[in-house]
């Protein structure tokens, strides 16, 4: 029943997200009607997806407010980062500019290439991380991928920390060849400020990939 129950829960939220995708702002009861559900519904729905990032809130302005003079009346609309789980392309975009690197001959270009989109990356998680110390700075890079679905932890090899990619974050696409374990051990290295090695690897067997400070 639990399972059901969570199928369920993320069918529904999906839902509302391609909603919110295709009408823009919506009020609770265009939300209700929309997907056929009450508004209490509606609300517990749009609470778990605000408190994820993925929606927000906007005050309507008193004169337009059909709940009312001097009530709050609020305008629902997907964040960016909605407006990327809503509905997108960018899985195929994804795979289909990673072959385009892998075509290409040259190993210096290619790890140009890979530097650029490592650089690029980092400096759209800079913001985000944080702490005084490069072992600080790893466990909150863990802590940002965690928060974006990626199961990641940090643990312990003697007095050094380790990030543990507990799953792919790029699914698919490792499997080719190992430039894109390159490009991750580059990301990471500008993430933390300090050059990281992996050393353990899926595509050597391990059960999951290790990257330790050097």
């Amino acid at each position: 029943m639990q399972d059901i129950d969570l199928q369920h829960a993320e069918s529904s939220d999906s839902a509302m997200l391609d909603l919110l995708r295709r009408g823009g702002e919506l009020r609770i009861g265009q939300l209700a009607s929309g997907m056929g559900v009450t508004a209490t519904a509606v609300r517990q729905r749009l609470n778990r997806l605000m408190r994820q990032g993925l929606i927000e809130r906007t005050a309507v302005r008193e004169e337009d407010s059909p709940a009312g003079r001097g009530r709050p009346c609020y305008r629902y609309r997907l964040t960016e980062r909605g407006q990327r789980l809503a509905g997108d392309n960018f899985g195929d975009l994804a795979a289909a500019m990673w072959k385009e690197i892998r075509a290409v001959k040259d190993v210096e270009v290619r790890r140009g290439l890979l530097d650029r989109l490592a650089t690029t990356m980092a400096a759209m998680y800079q913001p985000h991380v944080s702490g005084e110390t490069a072992g600080e700075r790893m466990e909150s890079v863990s802590q940002l991928l965690k928060g974006r679905g990626i199961p990641f932890s940090v643990e312990r090899s003697g007095t050094l920390p380790v990030l543990v990619a507990e799953a792919c974050p790029y699914p698919g696409l490792p499997e080719q060849d190992r430039s894109l374990c390159a490009m991750e051990r580059m990301l990471f290295s500008k993430l933390v400020a300090q050059d990281v090695r992996l050393t353990g690897c899926r595509l050597d067997g391990a059960n999951c990939c290790t990257f330790e400070m050097s």
